[in-house]
């Protein structure tokens, strides 16, 4: 039986993923239910992308995700399943899975429309789990939907190349639970652009000529624990999905804080990298 992910913005408190659980068992009584994440932040379009891109990969090839963010159906928000990179995903056509389609060209994409659908307020479960039924017991798309082409886009998600390649702005996509603060600018894009340059990025008041690969390369061992930098300093680094992160080493959001609180940085906000 294949595995079925839930990745929404419906959080814990009501009774939705508890009702989409009992209708897939309902249906699937060996079925295997794997929570992605209910925290994301409601109609968090970018968050929902970030957080589905770098998990969907620790499945298995077969698996299907159900993504419970903006879902509600429109003229502009449609249904849709897609089959790309060996994974089904079951969502609203509102731009969520333009992070990995970037990537990986889709196999297969069907705007839904199965029979007799319910038309109510909670279409993950009226809609999505049905579908998602229907793949884990060997069914195909043809049969929930029709052929699909218009997947939509979020431009956030492309960074802007000026001043001829010396010059990259980004944004921030998403903020982790320490506050660390993850920009849309990828490893590839930045030594692309770099060609062995000094560089100077700059967020808020903050500049930084140093990205690191780990958390813990900001401590030069070398010197004495006094003259070391350490916890509560600042560092950017290639996070472990290769995007530019601001963190706080060993920050924390309840006590000192981490570098969205201390920079002041939010969704959208921009960062800039100037080559030198």
């Amino acid at each position: 039986m294949a595995i079925i992910t839930l990745t929404t913005d419906f959080g814990h408190k009501d009774h939705f993923v508890g009702a989409i659980k009992g209708t897939i068992y309902k249906e699937l009584a060996d079925a295997k239910i794997v929570d992605i994440s209910h925290s994301i932040s409601p109609f968090n379009i970018q968050e929902c992308a970030y957080l589905l891109k770098n998990s969907y990969k620790a499945f298995p090839e077969g698996s299907i995700h159900i993504v419970g963010v903006d879902s509600e159906p429109s003229p502009e928000n449609k249904h849709i399943a897609v089959l790309v990179d060996g994974h089904y995903f079951i969502m609203a056509n509102n731009g969520v899975i333009c992070l990995i389609t970037s990537e990986v060209t889709p196999e297969k994409i069907v705007e839904i429309n199965i029979p007799n659908p319910m038309h109510g307020s909670f279409p993950v479960l009226d809609v999505f789990v049905q579908v998602a039924c229907h793949i884990a017991r060997g069914g195909t798309l043809e049969v929930v939907g029709k052929p699909f082409t218009a997947l939509k886009e979020i431009r956030e998600f492309a960074p802007r190349v000026s001043d001829n390649g010396n010059t990259i702005t980004g944004s921030v996509i998403y903020i982790d639970n320490y506050g660390n603060v993850i920009t849309n600018i990828q490893k590839s894009l930045f030594e692309a652009y770099r060609n062995g340059r000094d560089f100077e990025l700059s967020a808020r008041n903050k500049k930084i000529k140093t990205i690191y690969h780990k958390y813990s390369d900001i401590i030069n061992f070398d010197l004495e624990k006094n003259k070391r930098k350490g916890p509560g300093d600042l560092l950017a680094l290639f996070n472990s999905s290769e995007y530019i992160e601001l963190a706080i080493y060993k920050s924390d959001l309840n006590t000192v804080g981490g570098a969205s609180t201390l920079l002041g940085l939010d969704y959208r906000d921009t960062i800039t990298i100037n080559f030198l």
